[in-house]
């Protein structure tokens, strides 16, 4: 211990007010009707908090000024030793103003951007009474099958890691976690985002060595810049459950990573260590949670419980307890609460930070870089505000465009694609065209079709519901409906140039959609702004820069589908090939619909030939790679140059291909622009089968391009001697 403050206040406590410290609950238990429910309740929890509900350590799910106060002032009265509540919530991809969901913020390409969006978050959601954030997500995904994919940034462990670094420097702030900034929590730890089947709450199983390699490094980037907390997952990892598993939160969180934060347990994962397989009851459940390391027990009650019996039977130390406590009473002291619990509450005027005109305008800014352009034959984009404009499809006209986890996100303030539009176009027409749930209605396609029909465009609106992705919300099929698609043949029929707008939270089969759009608009959950992005898109205002972070598949079938895969003993060279007995299917190409990193622009950028100072690589020396982006286009527009590594012969198997470096800049029309990246050692290290990283001498291919298919690359060849 070594907080003196900390260290008296510890001394004071007796043992039902420390393991108070240790029990979050939601705030119906406080009185509030407010609060996030996002898992089971124990019909038996109120029993054990009646007598301890004032040794409580924190409360999640609720906010709101007047609330939170009135909360803390009553706790604190009747709190013998006046420690205060600490508040949490899941502001994920906004407060009330709503951004981007995180998969749409990675496609910006744009850390600097996601960092001014997790402070202005932070900055409303402090504003009301919060102090915790649960994010950022730190989790590596490939299966668009699992719903909380929406809540990732994507595939590729080096842009997760840049990413979950700029969530938490904007969440906390630069010195210390101010009363306009949050505490972060990194969660899923560990491994979340390969969940079997794509299936919430599943199995996760691979090897060590995989998991250090590709999943580990985004949550490391968070943990070294400095996020206060850690949620565990509820899955399983190396064949125990993560929140009873001591060497992920031992032996690698804690000494490996070096963290000395909070670590908290997802809703009830304690007691699903019974439902595991892994404990026979709650006494267990709770012993092997506060033994592997968890700080906080988040609403199984199991540490409430049982924690006593545990310490009368002595089959817990009392130290245990006291270092859960220490930590949990640093944070609280990092946040200032025991100066002010209220954190500058009372004297705040709410209207000056939320829902502001700045952040507004963020959040216009963020969903028009998110937004990608996945199609555009024969230049169909952008459209004239004098052409006449058919909208067809129910999302066109609906305000569900915040997507899950989007809190106290107000549908009704969010305008929407159709007022958006209208407010753009001259001649601009609407039909419904379907009804959101997937049954097909034969009147309302025929009077979509006689409308379209009459129109020189078609933009036609298609996706998914916001509670079609996010927790709990995993899919086997990931088309978008039956109806939908029914409908959109049908105003192909027509011949008309068919602009298609996607409105969704994970990434889709579109094969049926590419088929029969001239133009795809992918807008993801674009937030509260997100109706006015797509209309200046649509309508050549804003040039679209987007870049997906995920691959999109041709077909259910190909998922989990990556771009930084492995080779095969008999990779499929050749699409062509004709021979059987090479890695692929009967029935489709291996490539995927979409590749990582892809997204087109209305200025046609051409990428010159790569070059590099030097085809060798030395201890203590580097090579300066450069590359030529053209835009012989009559518009301004932003290049986004990826640059990825691969290394020929290793010890172990090694991806196709490794972001390594990406840069995104603007290149005026008619002009050309130099992209450099600078390749040392570091670049080329991996973790070897002793769990050790570090480069091995050999040879290694460059490659640069505005995609990470082979297609878009400019490579070159060179060695490590």
């Amino acid at each position: 211990m070594l907080d003196n403050f900390i260290d008296n206040l510890l001394k004071q406590m007796t043992l039902d007010e420390k393991i108070g410290q240790l029990q979050q609950v939601t705030g119906d238990f406080f009185g509030s009707s407010g609060g996030a429910i996002t898992g089971p309740i124990d019909d038996q929890a109120k029993k054990y908090i009646k007598d301890n509900v004032y040794n409580i350590g924190s409360v999640l799910g609720i906010s709101g000024k007047k609330e939170i106060i009135d909360i803390q002032k009553n706790f604190l009265q009747h709190s013998r030793l006046k420690i205060p509540l600490l508040f949490m919530a899941d502001i994920i991809h906004g407060y009330k103003t709503i951004f981007p969901i995180p998969l749409g913020l990675a496609a910006s390409w744009d850390p600097k951007l996601i960092k001014d969006v997790a402070q202005a978050s932070a900055d409303e959601a402090a504003a009301e009474g919060i102090s915790v954030t649960f994010s950022p997500m730190a989790d590596l995904v490939r299966d668009p099958r699992w719903g909380r994919v929406m809540e990732s940034t994507g595939e590729d462990p080096f842009l997760n890691s840049i990413y979950a670094k700029a969530f938490v420097e904007g969440y906390q702030g630069k010195d210390r976690i101010d009363n306009n900034h949050l505490a972060a929590t990194v969660k899923h730890f560990a491994g979340y985002g390969a969940v079997e089947a794509g299936r919430e709450y599943n199995t996760v199983d691979m090897s060590e060595w995989r998991f250090r390699s590709e999943y580990l490094p985004s949550y490391k980037a968070a943990v070294e810049a400095k996020a206060q907390l850690v949620m565990t997952s509820f899955n399983t990892l190396f064949g125990i459950p993560v929140t009873g598993n001591r060497y992920i939160l031992q032996d690698i969180l804690r000494k490996e990573l070096s963290f000395d934060g909070v670590i908290i347990s997802d809703w009830n994962s304690i007691g699903e260590l019974i439902d595991h397989g892994v404990a026979e009851n709650m006494g267990q459940a709770a012993s092997l949670a506060l033994k592997a390391g968890v700080d906080i027990d988040m609403m199984s009650f199991s540490y409430i419980s049982q924690l006593e019996n545990l310490i009368d039977s002595k089959k817990i130390n009392i130290d245990l307890i006291d270092h859960a406590v220490y930590r949990i009473l640093s944070l609280k002291k990092k946040l200032g609460l025991f100066d002010d619990p209220f954190r500058g509450l009372e004297t705040k005027k709410v209207n000056s930070h939320v829902f502001t005109d700045e952040k507004l305008a963020l959040a216009q800014k963020a969903a028009e870089e998110s937004i990608v352009l996945l199609k555009n034959d024969d230049k169909t984009l952008p459209l004239n505000i004098d052409d006449s404009v058919a909208l067809v499809g129910d999302i066109g006209d609906s305000h569900d465009l915040l997507g899950s986890w989007s809190f106290k996100g107000d549908k009704l303030s969010v305008k929407t694609i159709k007022e958006s539009l209208y407010s753009k176009f001259k001649k601009i027409v609407f039909a419904k065209g379907y009804k959101t749930a997937s049954d097909f209605s034969s009147k309302m396609a025929e009077e979509a079709v006689a409308i379209a029909k009459k129109q020189k465009y078609i933009i036609f609106v298609a996706g998914l519901e916001s509670e079609q992705s996010g927790e709990a919300s995993s899919l086997t099929d990931i088309k978008i409906a039956d109806n939908q698609i029914r409908l959109l043949k049908k105003l192909a029929e027509l011949g008309k140039p068919i602009i298609t707008l996607l409105v969704t939270g994970r990434p889709l089969d579109l094969t049926e959609i590419q088929k029969y759009s001239n133009a795809i608009l992918l807008a993801w959950f674009p937030g509260t702004k997100g109706a006015d992005a797509l209309a200046k898109i649509i309508t050549g205002e804003t040039n679209p820069s987007g870049k997906i972070t995920m691959t999109f598949p041709r077909n259910v079938g190909q998922t989990p589908i990556y771009y930084n895969h492995f080779n095969t003993g008999r990779p499929l060279l050749d699409k062509n090939a004709d021979e059987k007995y090479l890695s692929k299917y009967l029935d489709s190409p291996n490539d995927p619909l979409y590749p990582f990193g892809f997204g087109l622009s209305y200025s046609n950028f051409k990428i010159g030939q790569l070059t590099v100072d030097s085809k060798e690589i030395k201890e203590n020396s580097s090579i300066l790679a450069s590359i030529i982006v053209h835009n012989p286009s009559k518009l301004d527009g932003d290049a986004t140059v990826q640059w990825y590594i691969r290394d020929l012969s290793a010890e172990v198997v090694r991806p196709v291909k490794e972001l390594k470096f990406f840069e995104k800049k603007l290149v005026k029309a008619g002009s050309s622009s130099k992209f450099i990246f600078r390749i040392d050692l570091s670049d080329l290290s991996y973790v070897h089968s002793n769990k050790k990283m570090y480069p091995d001498k050999g040879k290694f291919i460059l490659a640069a391009g505005f995609s990470s298919s082979d297609d878009d690359l400019s490579c070159v060849e060179f060695i490590y001697k």
